[in-house]
C-alpha cells in the first residue's frame, strides 16, 4: 500500500511540474503524446475508484503478479480505446484543465487506496483480487508509465527506486526468469518491456532468457 502511494504520488508530482509545451511531446507509449498518456492516467484513477467500490464475495482469482496479461506484440496506438484516449486528451485543449482533472481524480484515488482494507476482495476485468494485490499490481502501471512520461523529457524526475525494483520483480515473476543483475533496474524495465532494444552487452548478459523478452503487459 505504501509503495502504491509513493509511486502514484511521484508520478502525479512529475506531471504537475510539466510545462504546457511538454504535453505536446511524444511519450514512451506508441502513438501517444504526453497529453494522451496523462489522460490515460485520469482513466486509470477512475478505474481504481470504481474497483475499490466494487466488493466481491468470491475467492480471489488473481494476485499482484497474475493480474497482468502479456501480449505478443506491443500496443500500436490504434486500438479503439487508445484512439478514444487520444480524442479525449485533445478535447481538453488547455493542458491546465487536464492537470486539474488528474489532480482531482488522482487525489481521490490516492485517498481511497490509503483507506482501503487490504483484505477486501474486489472485482475488476472479470477477475477477483484482494485490494492489497490490486493496488500492488498498480505499482507496475505507475512505474512503467512514469518511464513513458519522461522518455523524451530528460529534465523531469523519473520513478522512485523502490518502484523500479518492485516492477522488475513482478516482470521477472511473469517471465519466470530473473533479469541479469548487471543491468540496472531502469534499463532492465525498458528492455524487458520492449521500450527500447537491448545493447549488445545487455543481450549477451540476458543470454538464453532473452527469448522470453520483451513482455508486453496490460
Amino acid at each position: 500500500m505504501d509503495l502504491f502511494s509513493r509511486s502514484w504520488t511521484a508520478l502525479r508530482t512529475a506531471v504537475a511540474g510539466l510545462g504546457d509545451e511538454d504535453f505536446a511531446q511524444p511519450s514512451g507509449c506508441a502513438g501517444w503524446l504526453v497529453r494522451d498518456l496523462v489522460c490515460h492516467l485520469v482513466i486509470d484513477a477512475q478505474d481504481i475508484l470504481i474497483t475499490l467500490a466494487t466488493p466481491a464475495d468470491a475467492e480471489p482469482t488473481r494476485d499482484a503478479v497474475t493480474y497482468w496479461e502479456t501480449a505478443g506484440e506491443p500496443p500500436a496506438g490504434d486500438d479503439p480505446l487508445d484512439a478514444l484516449t487520444v480524442r479525449l486528451a485533445a478535447a481538453y485543449e488547455d493542458p491546465r484543465l487536464l492537470l486539474f482533472h488528474l489532480d482531482d481524480v488522482g487525489s481521490a484515488a490516492g485517498r481511497a487506496a490509503a483507506l482501503a482494507d487490504v483484505d477486501l476482495r474486489v472485482a475488476t476485468r472479470g477477475q477477483v483480487l484482494t485490494a492489497g494485490d490490486y493496488l500492488g499490481a498498480y505499482v507496475l502501471e505507475w512505474t512503467l508509465h512514469h518511464l513513458d512520461l519522461v522518455a523524451h523529457l530528460p529534465g523531469v524526475p523519473g520513478p522512485p527506486a523502490e518502484g523500479l525494483a518492485r516492477t522488475r520483480e513482478i516482470l521477472e515473476r511473469i517471465a519466470g526468469t530473473p533479469l541479469p543483475s548487471s543491468i540496472p533496474d531502469r534499463d532492465a524495465l525498458l528492455v524487458a518491456t520492449g521500450r527500447r532494444a537491448p545493447t549488445s552487452t545487455e543481450r549477451a548478459a540476458l543470454g538464453g532468457p532473452a527469448a522470453r523478452f520483451p513482455l508486453h503487459v496490460g
